[in-house]
């Protein structure tokens, strides 16, 4: 059985309410070794933090998405400096730029609170987890302005040009079930070139659900077919796949 490390999943969700503990606590003998749990708002942050603190092999980002921040004040980043003090808190996130739904914060909002939690990370020495949905250019543009932070695009939908930016900064790129998808070409490309040490692995639970089982509800028992999708992409064993991104997670998140 594979070892994974799905570095991206929202326990913390409704979605999971009427069985939580029972998913969550099947996974070590689903082969899923740790799990990271992002925050998008204060709410999901305390409770991400509640579940790293429930189970040993969790932990928590914490953060206010772009889709969440419309209520943002600058009281925010003290709750989230105090919650970032948890020790099972290893990154800010889920924090970014999302300008695919019309009636989503104002572009402005949004990128003042990425620089704001950008700035938290920095101050905090922690990486951040990014958000971009349809922001490619402004999302860049702002983690230039912040060259002492580092971090990782979760579920990487940019293109090859942007990859090999991300990757010269020193960042992380991420994928989900997304690319076992017929219109995945693109992601699959940049897979293609992108160095082994780069690349982690994700579910984003309870969304992307990989095919054969698109439309269920997403969980980390499922992260096993992403690594496969990438091993089939790289020409090399799902075994191997799952273990350099394992090493790539740990490393990234600062876990031993």
């Amino acid at each position: 059985m594979m070892t994974l490390f799905d570095t991206h999943a929202h326990y913390d969700s409704r979605q999971f309410d009427c069985d939580r503990d029972a998913v969550l606590s099947v996974l070590p003998e689903q082969g899923v070794a740790l799990v990271v749990n992002p925050g998008c708002d204060l709410l999901s942050s305390c409770k991400a933090v509640e579940l790293a603190q429930r189970y040993p092999f969790v932990y928590a980002a914490v953060g206010v998405h772009p889709e969440d921040c419309a209520d943002w004040e600058d009281g925010c980043l003290l709750e989230l400096r105090a919650l970032a003090a948890n020790r099972k808190v290893r990154a800010i996130g889920e924090i970014g730029l999302d300008y695919y739904w019309k009636e989503n914060p104002p572009r402005a909002l949004q990128q003042n609170v990425f620089r704001r939690q950008m700035e938290l990370a920095q101050s905090l020495r922690l990486p951040v987890i990014v958000h971009d949905r349809e922001a490619h250019q402004d999302c860049l543009s702002i983690v230039r302005e912040h060259p002492q932070v580092t971090g990782v695009y979760h579920c990487y939908s940019g293109s090859l040009e942007d990859a090999k930016v991300l990757v010269k900064l020193g960042w992380m790129l991420s994928f989900t079930g997304v690319i076992t998808y017929k219109n995945a070409r693109k992601a699959l490309e940049v897979i293609d070139w992108l160095p082994m040490d780069r690349i982690m692995i994700e579910t984003d639970s309870p969304y992307l659900t990989p095919e054969p089982f698109r439309g269920k509800r997403n969980d980390s028992g499922y992260v096993h077919l992403v690594a496969e999708a990438i091993a089939q992409v790289k020409g090399v064993p799902p075994e191997e796949v799952a273990a350099v991104t394992l090493e790539n997670g740990q490393r990234f998140f600062g876990i031993s």
